[in-house]
């Protein structure tokens, strides 16, 4: 098994946990459950995104997300 792989066993691991905690949470108070599956959402976008390459080439106000002329 590479590493890769058990990583994506870790991930998927970890996924469920998280779906069956907040599973567990809406027997008990629904718009609480959403208000944490939001929550955690958006912490697996910012962990994701974090672990992307830099973007490189960009120069000037493209770098900084301005627009062409």
């Amino acid at each position: 098994m590479s590493a890769r792989t058990g990583g994506r066993g870790l991930l998927v691991l970890e996924v469920v946990f998280v779906l069956v905690a907040v599973a567990g949470l809406a027997l008990w108070s629904v718009p609480g459950a959403l208000v944490v599956g939001g929550v955690l959402g958006v912490l697996a976008c910012e962990r994701t995104s974090a672990n992307r390459p830099a973007v490189e080439g960009r120069q000037g106000r493209e770098a900084a997300g301005g627009e062409r002329q």
